[in-house]
């Protein structure tokens, strides 16, 4: 876990939509800091600054140092919330912690060498069940993402909870998650359909030899019905 990042911010008196609508005008994006049996803090922080934390990735497992212009506060961000036509952010909720806090952070899943997959190299294609998962650790083990590592999965193999190495200190929150399904290593489409036509031929093909036989069958009968019918007529006329 890195270093706390540090993040300057001021201290506001105004609270309620109409404040907080004038703030955003000035590009500024309006935030509390609350938790850790202390009172909440309503701050102000930089939209620009904001807007590159949280599209750099990771935003949520991130542990900050806040400087209020009155002290400093060590948070993690708890939830934010976007503007629903323009989808720019609108606020941040922070949540105090300490050096033995121990939070539950959701964090997405990353796939490490697909390359080195021979299923994913042979056209297979990998279908991600669980985009991110929620685990439990210290602030100071906190992972940005979860590694799944596929080196040498085949098509048809499965990927669960139990095979993912989680890093020292961390723990899947969700019960029984080791025996959820993460991901798959799938046939791809185009092989599939290829399988479908080929199955369906060799139905199409035994299905003709069947009703070949069946033919070859009826004619022999037939020949053999005829026989019968001959013989009975020369024996009738040899008693004439």
């Amino acid at each position: 876990m890195s270093a706390p990042k540090a993040l300057k911010a001021e201290t506001r008196e105004k609270a309620g939509k109409g404040a907080a609508r004038a703030l955003r005008r000035e590009g500024k994006i309006p935030a509390v800091i609350y938790g850790g049996k202390k009172p909440p803090v309503s701050i102000v922080l930089d939209g620009h600054m904001m807007f590159k934390l949280l599209h750099a990735g990771g935003f949520k497992t991130t542990v900050f140092e806040i400087d209020t212009g009155k002290g400093k506060e060590r948070v993690v961000p708890r939830d934010y919330q976007r503007d629903v036509v323009k989808d720019t952010l609108i606020h941040v909720d922070f949540f105090r912690v300490t050096a033995s806090s121990v939070i539950e952070v959701e964090v997405p899943v990353h796939f490490l060498n697909e390359d080195k997959a021979p299923g994913l190299v042979r056209g297979g294609v990998l279908n991600t069940v669980l985009h991110t998962v929620k685990v439990k650790a210290g602030v100071d083990h906190l992972p940005e993402a979860i590694e799944v590592d596929l080196k040498g999965l085949e098509i048809g193999d499965i990927v669960h909870g139990s095979s993912v190495k989680l890093p020292k200190g961390v723990e899947f929150v969700e019960e029984n998650l080791e025996e959820y399904t993460i991901a798959t290593i799938a046939a791809p489409t185009v092989v599939a359909e290829e399988q479908a036509e080929e199955q369906a031929e060799i139905e199409a093909e035994k299905a003709a030899e069947e009703a070949g036989e069946t033919t070859e069958e009826e004619a022999a009968e037939g020949e053999a019905s005829e026989g019968g019918e001959a013989e009975a007529s020369d024996e009738k006329k040899s008693e004439d």
